[in-house]
């Protein structure tokens, strides 16, 4: 089965594991700990993850080894754990910011979380290399700071991850 997916995923977009459901432009949380709530009950709604307060506990956990906060206003906050049912993604804006211990000691805006069961961590990485490599681009950033509605978040997404 694992194979099977391996090929499934080797055109990998982000828009495959990034639902419109899993989409917030208005996060009202100002701590990291609120943030993660927030965006681990997006899929919970859609059933992507077994138990929200566990899931959180283990974003919390990871956040020990290190902020996901990558600067520049971002932040990917990560983890394969056996809460979720397969790779998938949330998607949060804060127009305030929020403190997340960022490398450069900004507060971020984009927040990207991302998580996957133990047995997929090559499809894990794989995302995760995938949305890095979009963040960087500045005119992404901004472009995704500037939405006024979850739709248009996907819509940049997909235009910019086409190649």
């Amino acid at each position: 089965m694992l194979a099977n997916q391996e090929e499934k995923w080797e055109k990998l977009r982000i828009v495959d594991f990034l639902k419109p459901s899993a989409v917030t432009i208005e996060l009202s949380a100002t701590t990291k700990k609120g943030v993660l709530e927030e965006l681990v009950a997006l899929l919970a709604k859609e059933n992507k993850v077994k138990d929200p307060k566990t899931m959180v506990d283990v974003l919390l956990e990871r956040e020990k080894l290190g902020s996901t906060g990558i600067g520049q206003g971002i932040a990917i906050p990560h983890a394969k754990t056996d809460q979720a049912h397969e790779v998938v993604a949330a998607f949060g804006l804060s127009r305030r910011g929020v403190q997340f211990d960022s490398l450069d000691g900004d507060p971020v805006y984009i927040i990207f979380l991302l998580v996957a069961p133990p047995d997929a961590a090559g499809l894990h990485l794989k995302a995760l290399a995938r949305i890095s490599r979009l963040l960087k681009d500045k005119f992404f950033r901004q472009s995704l700071r500037d939405v006024k509605d979850p739709a248009e978040v996907l819509k940049i997404i997909r235009e910019e991850d086409k190649y």
